[in-house]
């Protein structure tokens, strides 16, 4: 069995997280359309396993920079789903976005990818959303492994 350092190493490698990025992009793909409730099912088993297997790494940041991106890509996905101008800025106020700036983010023409690292989507989507729709990120994970 491979020891602690050992273990550390191989997170630590670039493979390692190539691939690991490889397989969070391919499990959230926007051309990808399936309910999010699946796809986060999915993606939580995904990173049960992946985080199973590399629990005794040490290396916290570099799990909370992989959540930050991985979490980057989940709002991207969901301001996709919003599809219509309209509906992207009912869907803000909903979650509780002032009226005006719900309507100066919803109807802008920017990408998917800059839309989701804004500061709007960000606040309408924060970390709690996700951890109420069942979405388990690697740092939590590791956290939880790390517990006991």
């Amino acid at each position: 069995m491979p020891t602690t350092d050992q273990i550390s190493i191989a997170v630590d490698t670039p493979k390692a997280w190539q691939r690991a990025k490889a397989r969070v992009r391919v499990l959230t793909s926007r051309r990808w359309s399936v309910a999010m409730e699946y796809r986060i099912a999915r993606l939580n088993q995904y990173v049960r396993g992946w985080m199973g297997y590399f629990r005794l790494a040490d290396t916290p940041r570099k799990f909370r920079e992989l959540d930050e991106w991985f979490r980057r890509r989940m709002r991207q996905i969901r301001w996709k789903e919003w599809k219509r101008p309209r509906t992207r800025v009912v869907r803000l106020r909903a979650l509780g976005i002032r009226a005006d700036l719900a309507r100066k983010w919803g109807m802008t023409g920017r990408g998917y990818w800059r839309i989701a690292g804004s500061p709007i989507l960000s606040r309408a989507l924060p970390n709690q959303y996700w951890e109420q729709q069942g979405l388990i990120t690697f740092h939590h994970a590791w956290a939880r492994f790390h517990a006991t």
